[in-house]
């Protein structure tokens, strides 16, 4: 198999030397990097089964400069690839062989820390966990904490609209955003919102997080923080299925329960966590559900007592409270290292994404058994239980020939398996190149098209990340048409590794 893309500009491949003397122009010192070699770590992204190499790879440090470089493809019809840390699972940042791959590594400072307004001012390459450390000295930190927070960066946050595990009180990345700098394909540079609380007229702040890089280079983001709590606490609930487990998320949330984190592993996660982080996992349950409550002290003892009682009631086999900060933190560190501890007992793993009503949890996680039987692949569950958002994990070998084929297969049955039950197809990884030739499946032809009309009011040649999140492209001018005809763009191969 291999993985479709725009075809390459062969009029821009045979420009390359002069297009990376003009980017040298304008990004001088080490800010171009043109030798394979050196663009080597440039060719992938977290979903490390596609790759090639970009044409050129530019490194700005100021916005002016990433004005100039998007002005200057825009002028000459040169696509590019917007790309922060690159830990998207989705293959997002996938760089195209006659396009520039614009990384905003070197955009790391924090520009502002205003407690009495709850915000930080800070650059797309500041890292998710950096926020946090440099306001809670004042008691204070940025809610939204996926997995990968010591390494994926706000501006990637903003373009994918991560979570994770805090996501289910505190709300989504797009949900702790005030405003943003953006600079368009043109090099126009706009500000949509700011310090304010809310803007008036359209929200372009909801369109710009989650997009993807489609639409846009962020330069500069406003975050809200908030105070942190006065106290939390996390209990380990362990059931003898996943079908129980199940049911006490759908119990805990239909008691008015809001958690601070509701996450769940099955037994092939749990083991592989406990043998890596040591977090003190029970081994003899099915499922394990890690429960967090935070506010008041008397308000968490109250509901850790509730959640205790509803875990009874759907037969849980263990429960184990949090005594300490330390033990809480170790209860969080064995589910956010689930990831690199699932990478210890398979050679690979194909980690997916996917969101689904809380109430079909067991019955979407017992057809995953099926499946998993069906395609002779094991699976482990990892996943955000009290929004819904699955992260299974198929484990598999790149080195048997057809697995990953088979792999792929099985991902893409979870998925439609996920818009069945009215869910999604992404909760927090994105689109990207994974899931753009599923999208038919949750979408109609017409709601693309309306899709991509949006795009084509921010970038109207088409060249920001193309490929990525429609399963056809359509050029603009045709899109803009009350009868619409295809306009269909190539999609030649890519070799896949």
């Amino acid at each position: 198999m291999s993985l479709a893309m725009p075809a390459p500009d062969q009029a821009v491949l045979a420009r390359r030397e002069s297009i990376v003397a003009a980017l040298r122009a304008i990004v001088p010192g080490e800010g171009v990097i043109a030798a394979e070699r050196e663009m080597r770590p440039y060719e992938s992204d977290g979903l490390t089964a596609y790759r090639q190499l970009p044409m050129v790879v530019v490194l700005p440090e100021t916005t002016p400069q990433v004005s100039r470089v998007l002005a200057f493809c825009h002028a000459e019809g040169i696509k590019v690839v917007p790309r922060g840390a690159g830990t998207s699972l989705s293959g997002g940042a996938l760089p195209l062989t006659d396009g520039v791959l614009l990384g905003m590594a070197k955009f790391n400072r924090i520009r502002e820390i205003d407690f009495a307004n709850r915000l930080a001012v800070v650059e797309p390459g500041v890292t998710n966990l950096a926020v946090t450390e440099a306001v809670e000295h004042a008691g204070f930190y940025y809610a939204p904490d996926p997995s990968s927070q010591i390494a994926c960066t706000i501006g990637g946050n903003v373009a994918e609209n991560s979570g994770g595990v805090h996501c289910l009180k505190y709300g989504m990345t797009t949900n702790n955003l005030l405003g943003c700098e953006l600079v368009l394909m043109t090099g126009e540079i706009v500000r949509v919102g700011g310090k304010h609380l809310d803007a008036g007229g359209y929200d372009l702040l909801g369109i710009i997080t989650g997009s993807e890089g489609l639409l846009g280079v962020v330069t500069e983001i406003t975050v809200r923080i908030l105070k942190k709590p006065d106290c939390a606490r996390a209990v380990l609930v362990g059931f003898a299925s996943s079908e129980d487990a199940g049911e006490c998320v759908a119990k805990i949330i239909g008691a008015g329960i809001i958690p601070g984190g509701m996450e769940m592993m099955d037994r092939p996660a749990i083991h592989a966590v406990e043998q890596f982080v040591h977090a003190g996992y029970p081994l003899d349950v099915e499922a394990l559900l890690i429960v967090e409550v935070d506010g008041p002290r008397a308000e968490v003892d109250h509901l850790i007592a509730r959640i205790e009682a509803i875990a009874r009631s759907c037969r849980a086999l263990t429960c184990r409270v949090s005594t300490s900060e330390q033990e809480r933190l170790l209860f969080w560190a064995g589910r956010k290292a689930a990831f690199p501890a699932v990478g210890r007992i398979s050679p690979d793993y194909y980690c997916m994404d996917g969101t689904i009503p809380r109430a079909r949890l067991p019955q979407v996680l017992k057809r995953m058994r099926e499946l998993s039987e069906t395609y002779g692949l094991a699976v482990a569950n990892v996943f955000h239980a009290g929004d819904g958002n699955l992260h299974p994990l198929i484990l598999y070998d790149a080195n048997k020939p057809g697995e990953l084929e088979r792999t792929e297969k099985f991902g893409a049955d979870i998925l439609k398996l996920c818009v069945e039950v009215g869910g999604v197809l992404t909760g927090e990884h994105g689109v990207g190149v994974e899931k753009r030739d599923l999208m038919p499946a949750m979408f109609s032809e017409a709601d693309l098209k309306q899709q991509q009309r949006l795009k084509c009011a921010f970038d109207d040649k088409g060249l920001l990340n193309p490929g990525k999140v429609f399963p056809t492209l359509h050029r603009c001018a045709e899109l803009g048409r009350m009868h619409v005809h295809s306009g269909r763009v190539p999609f030649p191969d890519i070799p896949r590794f």
